[in-house]
């Protein structure tokens, strides 16, 4: 099986192929911006499948279907899990949350191969979701949570809320009080739920409130580290591949 990668982060698409490569699915290329693709989906036969980081250099990937009618399957690699998710489980679109786990590119993978199309027209309204990345809709965010303890219900205000954290298995809500709640949700449904604004997703195992950051530093393989006003458990190291857009985020 054949693909392209489109990345502008070249390190990320080196990763990438390689994890392809294990797969038995063969990188032709690895293309950084909307011109450079768009020029070889014009000069090359379109492979089968296509991994499209939203957000190039240049501008939006969605701008390449402006130019080309592209005739592969995609696979969305996206940091947007604030903005864009909700969009793209609606419109059953396939996307891989940045970083890349290896098992979650393994799963897709097996997922095209089986329901493998032999040609994919795009139609949905990509508009739609550039305007949800470019200018995010105004919608009400969960404001609070509830919990179970002993025998009452505690009421958790999502603005008291230091971070979001899962550990064996469980979601967690460490509050500015200093104690730990488990909550009957994950981190993926917290998603579309926190107030982009003000919760960012770190890593896999971290969402942060902004409004309790006391310290970053810098930390191993271009990393960062954050400690929180009262939080002190596992530590909360903002992932490689998210530092640019977490920098992006405190702006």
């Amino acid at each position: 099986m054949e693909a392209i990668i489109i990345e502008d982060e070249k390190p990320a698409a080196r990763r990438l192929s390689r994890l392809l490569n294990d797969l038995d699915v063969e990188a032709l290329v690895m293309l950084h911006s909307v011109e450079e693709s768009i020029r070889w989906f014009q000069d090359n036969k379109h492979p089968d499948l296509i991994f499209l980081d939203i957000q190039l250099a240049d501008g939006l990937s969605f701008e390449i279907f402006e130019h080309v009618e592209v005739q592969s399957a995609i696979i969305f690699t996206t940091a947007y899990d604030e903005y864009a998710l909700q969009a793209f489980k609606l419109n059953s679109i396939d996307y891989l949350l940045k970083p890349i786990d290896d098992e979650e590119l393994e799963q897709a993978v097996k997922k095209f191969r089986a329901l493998k199309p032999k040609s994919q027209k795009l139609t949905l309204d990509f508009e739609d979701i550039k305007k949800l990345l470019m200018d995010p809709l105004e919608r009400e965010y969960k404001k609070r949570f509830t919990t179970k303890v002993g025998q009452h219900l505690k009421i958790i205000n999502a603005d008291e809320v230091e971070c979001f954290y899962s550990e064996n298995k469980g979601t967690y809500a460490a509050t500015s009080d200093g104690r730990n709640y488990l909550l009957e949700t994950t981190l993926e449904n917290l998603e579309t739920e926190l107030e982009p604004r003000t919760f960012f997703r770190v890593s896999r195992k971290f969402y942060i409130n902004i409004k309790y950051i006391q310290d970053i530093v810098s930390y191993t393989n271009s990393r960062l580290k954050i400690k929180l006003k009262r939080y002190n458990g596992q530590e909360i190291i903002v992932s490689r591949e998210r530092v640019k857009d977490f920098k992006l985020w405190l702006e």
